[in-house]
């Protein structure tokens, strides 16, 4: 008979535990961690601590992520807020850039809207081909030069590609100096609410 044998025999004959229940108090098998036995009570009590430390860690991450996600929700609401206060495009750009730097933190904000400012051909098509934030290590075609001085030392950037009736009306560009602020996994919900909004505040001025 072979462990597995024992095993099978265990979980299709459960009354054996409890015909032989004063044998189970009697078995000693090694610690988990070494160094001496422990009875069978005592190892169950061990898996037992375990696996409550596990759910206790995954616990813990949930409500982590809870915290962060309705952090992120009401920043989102802050600068949705934050469009209702302009008047006019060039206040709205200002809006835009500022309560980004101010509610996310983003140093470098970058917004350019084809009206009066036509994009080269190629920023267009990557406009166009990208229906959702995109986030990279990379500068996309020649909009590294939008910010000036700080270009060489950016290391990081998502692309919000801004829409009306489904046709491209401009791109808003975050960056960092920091290569793991904005990187190719990383979810992008949050930015795709920040390109819907304003996107929406842009239309009515256009």
């Amino acid at each position: 008979m072979n462990a597995e044998d024992v095993a099978q025999y265990l979980q299709d004959n459960p009354q054996f535990f409890d015909t032989y229940a004063g044998m189970l108090a009697e078995i000693a098998i090694p610690h988990p961690y070494g160094g001496r036995t422990v009875s069978l009570p005592e190892r169950q009590m061990l898996t037992l601590r375990e696996k409550n430390k596990g759910l206790e860690k995954k616990l813990r991450e949930m409500l982590d992520f809870a915290q962060e996600n309705d952090a992120l929700q009401h920043k989102v609401h802050l600068f949705t807020l934050a469009m209702f206060g302009t008047h006019d495009l060039m206040g709205l750009q200002d809006t835009v850039a500022g309560s980004l730097r101010e509610i996310f933190s983003v140093p470098h904000v970058a917004l350019h809207i084809w009206k009066g400012l036509p994009p080269s051909a190629e920023v267009l098509a990557f406009s166009d081909e990208h229906k959702q934030p995109v986030c990279t290590h990379h500068a996309v075609h020649e909009t590294l030069h939008w910010f000036g001085e700080a270009a060489p030392h950016l290391r990081s950037f998502a692309y919000l590609p801004l829409r009306a009736n489904e046709q491209s009306i401009g791109l808003l560009v975050l960056a960092s100096e920091d290569a793991h602020r904005f990187y190719p996994e990383m979810g992008t919900v949050f930015l795709q609410r920040i390109a819907e909004t304003v996107s929406s505040a842009l239309q009515p001025r256009l």
